[in-house]
């Protein structure tokens, strides 16, 4: 099942195939499984306002966990996850514009299976982990590359409005150690990823992040990204697509000053 968020009003919106019939959800996702859901009226996927599928109570971001990134950003593979958090204000959703902030001079894409949950997770156990998740969607987790260098902590790189594009749409039932994620940049594929590249697979990571917080449900983690991140620049469109999820398009604008 593909779960969706239809504007203007944020309702859910389900469908069995990713151009199959959209329907009104009268379920709430995040309390009944996915086999308990109610249908309601179709609704028309033409002219249909699609919105990020969730709103994250907080985004837990994963630091190196494909070993060519590590590389390519000349640091050491973890011994252990590196855990960073981004702004749940930085959340946007599909065709809304990656904004160029004036404070960097490089703002980067990176590609990454993201997973949102539908329990509390605290301390738990891999089985417990697994049965708490949603499914998975299309992220893009934008980094100010400059400022994450000069930065002690990744939050100001990782937090400015508009850096977690999130979509199209959640994939409930996904097998979490099936799954790749493509990046294209205006169209040339510039990243290519599968779960099994990994340093840590999803669930070890699910359980690895339950023991330094609570996982709430609707809380998203982003899994890493993989080899061959970029800059973007005013103009460009970056895509994202998840196994089974769809394609996550967000255009880039730089920053347009109000006038005084």
């Amino acid at each position: 099942m593909l779960l969706y968020r239809i504007g203007p009003e944020g309702f859910f919106a389900a469908s069995e195939e990713p151009d199959g019939e959209l329907r009104l959800l009268h379920s709430d996702p995040l309390a009944e499984p996915v086999e308990k859901w109610r249908l309601g009226r179709p609704v028309a996927r033409q002219g249909a306002a699609l919105l990020a599928p969730v709103l994250p109570g907080k985004i837990v971001g994963i630091g190196r966990n494909y070993v060519e990134h590590a590389r390519e950003m000349d640091n050491p593979v973890p011994s252990e996850p590196l855990l960073f958090l981004k702004a749940p204000s930085s959340v946007i959703g599909p065709g809304a514009a990656v904004v160029l902030p004036l404070e960097s001079q490089r703002v980067e894409y990176e590609g990454e299976i993201a997973v949102v949950l539908r329990q509390r997770l605290r301390r738990a156990g891999a089985e417990e982990a697994a049965r708490a998740v949603l499914g998975v969607t299309g992220a893009c987790d934008v980094t100010a590359r400059d400022l994450q260098r000069k930065d002690a902590t990744f939050a100001r790189a990782k937090s400015f409005d508009t850096f977690c594009p999130l979509g199209p749409a959640i994939r409930t039932g996904a097998d979490l150690e099936a799954l790749t994620v493509v990046t294209r940049l205006n169209g040339e594929v510039r990243q290519r990823g599968d779960v099994r590249q990994m340093v840590f697979g999803i669930v070890e990571l699910l359980v690895y992040a339950s023991r330094m917080m609570t996982l709430e449900p609707g809380d998203v983690l982003l899994t890493g990204t993989p080899g061959g991140v970029g800059p973007l620049a005013g103009g460009d469109l970056v895509e994202v697509e998840v196994s089974g999820a769809g394609v996550l398009a967000n255009p880039v604008e730089t920053w347009k000053q109000a006038p005084e």
